[in-house]
């Protein structure tokens, strides 16, 4: 493989990325990979963490090196991959976020979209990636493909960017920690580097690095319920989502925009959506849209793209579900449907639940993807079957959350009090 001078990107989290070989320098500068700048990590959570303005192209060249790292771990311990996998891992690593789409999960639940198919097919289809990988090797980019849909016929490969400690994640905990100011990201890497090892073409970990394993599962717990599923965080999420449902069923109804909206038309009327339309689209181009909107008669749209540019969230109140919460709900839907709010735009209830390992697919049989330690006898054994800490927390019940989002900004400005006070009887007094 062709070798290049050292090309460095200066990153926050490792000082720097470090790029040897031409594939991937050529890779980072294709235009599928320079969209990812345009595209944030962690879609709305600016909204919360005002920093947390990093985008998937970084993430995507942290993994890239988080993946270098791993590979010269695996390597100072005896294992050393083959410079075509070593290439393909980390090609792999790079581009295995390419099919985001902008504001990433917020989109992909209004289209129907799902992101890993883009990354593939942006890999196989006609795009500067596939010339790249092709021009390396006919038939590179169906491994790459098949690396990030674990398919590829090396499990040890495929282990160290998509497992239940992979690169990916390393990366995107660091990162999104650095970035929202967090400090539940903050893990061990260096010891879970050094106590990796291959056994059975599989990455297991020595027993000795366990307390760091344990402080990285818990890690990802606290970052999911204290960043990612933020509950305001999630009520911009609902505001692009709601916004972007309602452009679709203006779009099918023919309703006449007052500016045009060119591509954004397509998503949703492409019967096959093309990669060359979804590509059009990142964070930008929906903020732009966004701004027009803004201006639309339609008062949903006009409504929902005013929030979503001026950071009028919809109010949350947790709740325990029951008979008497349910029937309460379809009461505050009919109030707010007689003073003209419509319910199934502006009434949402939403679910989350997240367990430290439970969320890996841990099983009581385990299985080829959980996490297992290297024994000092020599023996493999599952973390939880080691962890005091791990074995209780499987335990313990799933922690659960349900959430409802409401305008109450709408219901107040309403000019209609007796049925405004309804509503807000319905509501506990701190919500109001």
């Amino acid at each position: 493989m062709v070798k290049l001078e050292e090309k460095v990107f200066r990153d926050p989290v490792y000082g720097y990325v470090h790029v040897f070989d031409k594939l991937i320098w050529d890779l980072i500068q294709t235009k599928e990979v320079q969209r990812l700048r345009r595209i944030k990590q962690l879609g709305g959570t600016y909204m919360v963490f005002h920093t947390a303005e990093h985008s998937r192209f970084s993430h995507s060249l942290g993994v890239y090196e988080m993946a270098r790292k791993i590979i010269r771990a695996l390597m100072y311990c005896g294992t050393v991959l083959e410079e075509e996998e070593r290439l393909l891992v980390l090609s792999a690593a790079l581009l295995h976020d390419l099919g985001h789409g902008p504001f990433s999960h917020s989109f992909e639940s209004v289209f129907n979209v799902r992101h890993e198919l883009f990354t593939e097919r942006i890999i196989m289809e006609d795009t500067e990636v596939n010339q790249v990988l092709e021009s390396y090797q006919k038939g590179f980019a169906t491994k790459v493909r098949d690396v990030i849909n674990k398919t590829y016929e090396n499990p040890l490969v495929i282990n160290i960017i998509s497992s239940q400690l992979d690169a990916d994640r390393l990366d995107y905990l660091l990162r999104d920690a650095y970035f929202t100011g967090a400090p539940y990201g903050e893990i061990d890497v260096e010891r879970i580097l050094r106590t990796m090892r291959v056994v059975n073409n599989k990455i297991v970990y020595k027993v000795s690095g366990m307390h760091a394993i344990e402080d990285y599962l818990m890690s990802r717990y606290q970052m999911y319920w204290q960043v990612y599923l933020h509950s305001t965080g999630r009520s911009f999420d609902l505001v692009i989502q709601n916004m972007l449902r309602r452009v679709r069923e203006l779009v099918l109804s023919g309703y006449q925009f007052r500016h045009p909206i060119g591509a954004l038309a397509d998503l949703f009327l492409e019967k096959d959506l093309s990669v060359e339309t979804y590509l059009k689209f990142d964070d930008a181009t929906i903020s732009h849209y966004a701004s027009l909107f803004v201006e639309e008669e339609d008062e949903i749209l006009s409504d929902f793209a005013d929030r979503f540019i001026h950071r009028r969230l919809l109010k949350e109140m947790h709740y325990v579900p029951n008979d008497e919460v349910n029937k309460n709900l379809i009461k505050i839907g009919e109030y707010m449907s007689i003073l003209g709010i419509d319910p199934t735009y502006y009434l949402i209830t939403d679910h989350s639940v997240k367990t430290p390992y439970d969320y890996y697919g841990h099983k009581t049989n385990c299985l080829p993807d959980c996490i297992e330690l290297l024994m000092r006898d020599g023996s493999i054994k599952e973390i939880s079957e080691v962890s005091t800490i791990i074995k209780g927390i499987i335990a313990v019940k799933p922690k659960q959350e349900y959430k409802i989002y409401f305008p109450l900004d709408l219901i107040k400005a309403s000019g209609n009090v007796e049925i405004k006070n309804k509503i807000l009887e319905l509501l506990p007094e701190n919500i109001q």
